[in-house]
């Protein structure tokens, strides 16, 4: 069973290789970390906008380290079609509880999981490491860092993020303003620097 996931894990990681990733060709997903801002581009314009938070320890891809990368990633699977908002994941498998928006006491994953897989050196253990993009019942803390990694949503904001965006849709996660991103990516420059 391992060996089978595994071995399906690195087919589609083959597959999202050997794919052009463009930024505007079709749907794209550009986070904003300093604007902790998530917006869903299409064949080069902003159609959608959401707050979000990224990690309370900062900007990164060390084992362990909890931070959010930067860079080219791409998403890999989604998980949570269909599921209600506010059902929990623990191991991308619902768990059969449902929880309300600031529900006290637990921080669980909710609602929907993208998950990311870095294309980049920079950004190369963000699959192994489970960085989501994902529901949290903490919806009082979207706006500002407060994860452990993730880009963390509302709920209703990542069911519509996860409508709109199929598997293999590619995602800047940059230093900059969504504004000035878009800019310079639609110019052809790469952002993994700023």
């Amino acid at each position: 069973m391992k060996m089978n996931r595994r071995l399906a894990n690195f087919c589609a990681f083959l597959a999202i290789c050997a794919a052009p990733v463009r930024m505007f060709g079709g749907t794209s997903i550009i986070v904003s970390v300093p604007e902790q801002k998530l917006a869903v581009i299409e064949n080069g314009l902003r159609v959608a906008q959401f707050p979000i938070s990224t990690s309370k320890y900062g900007v990164g891809d060390r084992p362990r380290s909890y931070a959010t990368p930067l860079g080219r990633l791409v998403v890999a699977s989604k998980v949570g079609a269909g599921a209600p908002q506010g059902a929990v994941f623990k191991s991308q498998h619902m768990t059969g509880e449902v929880l309300r928006p600031n529900a006290p006491g637990r921080d669980p994953i909710v609602t929907r999981i993208l998950h990311l897989r870095g294309l980049e050196a920079g950004n190369a253990r963000a699959y192994d490491r489970g960085i989501y993009i994902h529901g949290t019942p903490e919806e009082s803390k979207i706006g500002r860092p407060a994860s452990y990694g993730c880009i963390r949503m509302k709920s209703r904001d990542v069911v519509r993020v996860f409508d709109a965006t199929p598997v293999g849709t590619p995602i800047e996660i940059v230093r900059t303003s969504i504004s000035r991103a878009l800019k310079q990516l639609t110019a052809g420059h790469h952002l993994a620097a700023n």
